[in-house]
């Protein structure tokens, strides 16, 4: 079912509006909620994960994603000196493409530019900023939603018309689950990300009392642009190195190697509020970024003040700038076939 312009309870599910876009089209608001009582909100606009509230051991609930109030600031934040992309589904490409070019069955694609010359998460209106169709809902156990989004060949110069599907799934078991597919019309390159920015203390503190472990023996090699030169950096002996457990860092933005999805990737855990969050995923590396600087512009959820301290993104993903490099993992997608792309956000009280 393609659900628009609506706002009432189906299935059990809430859905409500959450605003008009200049053009009048009405953004809708769903509620996932377990029977743990733990609750995801997602929007349509950039299939956007806005809240996500973890029973805690301590008492109460705790809502460990950044975000905004309302539709204005979404919006108003793709206009800041640094865009956060809080909670959205980034697209088509995450990550950087150097200088914006690619090279795929002989042609050579230039992309929209719009970080220092080059193509970061998709270009000048990714997937972020894109209203996305909810097509299916199911509630009772394991409640879910399915949002869809197609993107036209060429849109920021990409080949082949597009078509995503994400699917959001709460489980019984304290765990956030997406699942991505695609499918296009031509040979295309494709590396989805959610970037959602975590902090298990709740989205209005900081990292101090956090620590991070990240299954990583090495990360990919950046120039001063943040461009994979493609070559990789050990990470024995390296501040980056997370095997043991230790505290977030006040600056990061690295792509680490992961091996398995089978096996736990990262996991941030909370000393305050007894919680941590593994991350699980089929892809070949986690990117991991610090920050959430609204430059004092714009105001978080229930009047927040977000720092560049205040979240810790896990995007997730390919490498950056795969395409350009013949021994990264492969980042097409050929006519005919489907990307799938699965990841797992579970939350666990720890003594």
């Amino acid at each position: 079912m393609e659900i628009k312009h609506i706002s009432h309870i189906l299935d059990g599910s809430a859905i409500k509006s959450f605003g008009l876009l200049s053009d009048n089209e009405e953004i809708l608001s769903l509620e996932l909620k377990n029977k743990n009582g733990m609750k995801a909100q997602i929007i349509n606009y950039g299939a956007t994960l806005t809240s996500l509230q973890i029973p805690v051991a301590t008492g109460g609930y705790v809502d460990v994603v950044l975000g905004f109030d309302t539709l204005e600031s979404y919006l108003a934040s793709y206009h800041l000196p640094s865009a956060p992309y809080f909670g959205t589904t980034v697209g088509r490409y995450a990550g950087r493409i150097d200088k914006g070019v690619f090279t795929l069955n002989d042609t050579t694609f230039q992309l929209n530019t719009n970080n220092n010359g080059n193509a970061l998460h998709g270009g000048n209106v990714g997937f972020g900023q894109k209203v996305w169709n909810i097509t299916h809902i199911t509630s009772g156990d394991n409640p879910s939603v399915t949002l869809s989004l197609w993107s036209a060949d060429l849109e920021e110069y990409y080949p082949g018309d597009l078509q995503v599907d994400l699917t959001y799934t709460l489980t019984e078991e304290n765990e956030l689950k997406l699942d991505y597919t695609a499918t296009s019309t031509k040979d295309t390159v494709i590396n989805l990300t959610h970037h959602s920015y975590f902090n298990l203390d709740g989205h209005a503190a900081d990292l101090s009392n956090q620590t991070l472990f990240i299954a990583s023996e090495k990360i990919l090699e950046t120039n001063a642009e943040h461009i994979p030169t493609g070559n990789f950096t050990a990470l024995l002996d390296h501040d980056f190195d997370f095997r043991t457990a230790k505290k977030c860092p006040q600056s990061i933005d690295n792509s680490f190697v992961i091996a398995s999805e089978n096996e736990v990737a990262a996991i941030l855990s909370s000393t305050t509020n007894k919680l941590q969050m593994k991350v699980f995923t089929n892809q070949p590396s986690v990117h991991i970024y610090v920050g959430g600087n609204c430059f004092e512009t714009l105001k978080g959820k229930e009047n927040a003040t977000y720092h560049p301290f205040s979240g810790i993104c896990f995007e997730t993903q390919n490498f950056p700038d795969a395409p350009n490099h013949v021994h990264f993992p492969n980042s097409v997608l050929k006519k005919g076939e489907t990307y799938r792309h699965k990841t797992v956000y579970r939350f666990e009280n720890i003594n």
